[in-house]
């Protein structure tokens, strides 16, 4: 899977790649404002920089510069970059904060209560995940179907 950092200018992008898979980190995530910045770190972890902003782009060892402003634009733009938007079967990043994701067993007590009761417990493992940084649960309902199909119109 790709790595990529992306700027401020493309901040509705990470989930969606990290649905693709994909080491996705945000730079306002990690405090780093400056391009100076973003581009030390786009080297050190050797991500491509996702921006709006040519200069930036065109000082980068690698980048995409996206011109479009909505987020269904920006994605149309990676499917023509031949970034691979297909969505992973089981979520390997976590779309809050890019950590790797596990599965929850059903016999879990710390299953928080925002999690839909309509979740089989006894299939629980297959069908829902917690960040190993941020311990945020997540679960294939709608607000996932909306991502996959969002995805799935710009490929």
């Amino acid at each position: 899977m790709a790595r990529f950092l992306v700027d401020t200018m493309c901040g509705r992008l990470p989930p969606y790649l990290r649905l693709c898979g994909h080491d996705t980190v945000y730079a306002p995530d990690r405090d780093i404002e400056a391009d100076d910045a973003l581009l030390a770190v786009a080297v050190a972890e050797d991500r491509t920089i996702l921006t709006r902003d040519r200069r930036l782009a065109d000082r980068a060892e690698a980048a995409i510069l996206l011109t479009e402003r909505e987020t269904e634009g920006q994605l149309s733009e990676l499917a023509a970059a031949a970034v691979d938007l297909s969505p992973t079967e089981t979520p390997r990043r976590c779309g809050r904060c890019n950590g790797a994701v596990e599965p929850v067993s059903g016999a879990d007590p710390e299953i928080p209560e925002y999690v839909p009761d309509e979740l089989p417990r006894d299939e629980m493992a297959a069908t829902l995940w917690r960040c190993r940084s941020c311990e945020q649960y997540f679960w294939k309902g709608s607000h996932w179907n909306r991502m996959v199909e969002m995805l799935e119109s710009v490929r």
